[in-house]
């Protein structure tokens, strides 16, 4: 499941991404309503969390534009404690839920989780590259009918390809969505993580390859 994360401050954004991740999300953040619109406008999300006091555009506008072409994702905006105005704001903006600031992290979670049951009622959807089919929904990758065993961070990485197919990846945007972006462990870690899930792919000798490498640009899955 990807989730847009829209919020300037940073610790709160590092906290939220970090968090999410733990809970086997993958995870885009914008800092301003600019980078939000654009974001929204090139990529899939499953949830959009959205801070309504944000630089540029504002959260509210975000939310109206978003739903002019969407109307099925789901928006939980954040507002502060006692901003009971901006919440009806949001709400009639096309937001679904919102959770006031300071927050509980379980809290919120839960919330996600309620509000992604509720979408995949009505939108279920299995992603799909020739015989490899992830569902984001329950969280099992099979190859050829066979069930994949994938490490938390195996099956990140295998789904932000599956959500981007055709599209190469560079090892900034992967380290950026898979891993914390300030990630400063060995600087090999994308290549060795696209060797293991190679590995994990070839079921059977019949396998064709899907991760394809980019001499000088990235990688992409096709």
């Amino acid at each position: 499941m990807q989730i847009l994360v829209v919020e300037d401050e940073y610790k709160i954004a590092q906290l939220l991404k970090n968090g999410l991740i733990e809970e086997h999300y993958t995870v885009d953040v914008a800092k301003d309503g600019d980078e939000a619109l654009y974001k929204l406008s090139v990529n899939t999300y499953d949830l959009v969390l959205l801070d309504l006091m944000i630089p540029g555009v504002d959260g509210v506008s975000v939310c109206k534009e978003f739903r002019k072409t969407n109307q099925t994702t789901p928006i939980l905006i954040l507002t502060a404690k006692d901003a009971i105005e901006d919440r009806v704001k949001g709400l009639d903006a096309g937001a679904d839920d919102y959770v006031p600031k300071p927050f509980s992290f379980a809290e919120l979670s839960a919330r996600i989780r309620a509000l992604l049951r509720r979408g995949n009622k009505t939108n279920p959807v299995i992603l799909q590259i020739d015989d490899l089919s992830l569902d984001p929904a329950a969280k099992i990758a099979k190859r050829n009918g066979h069930m994949l065993s994938l490490t938390a961070r195996e099956y990140e990485l295998l789904e932000y390809f599956m959500h981007h197919p055709h599209v190469v990846l560079t090892k900034t945007q992967l380290l950026e969505h898979v891993w914390d972006y300030n990630y400063e462990g060995f600087s090999n870690i994308v290549e060795t993580y696209i060797k293991y899930l190679r590995q994990k792919l070839r079921v059977d000798d019949t396998s064709k390859e899907l991760i394809h490498t980019v001499r000088g640009l990235g990688y992409k899955i096709s």
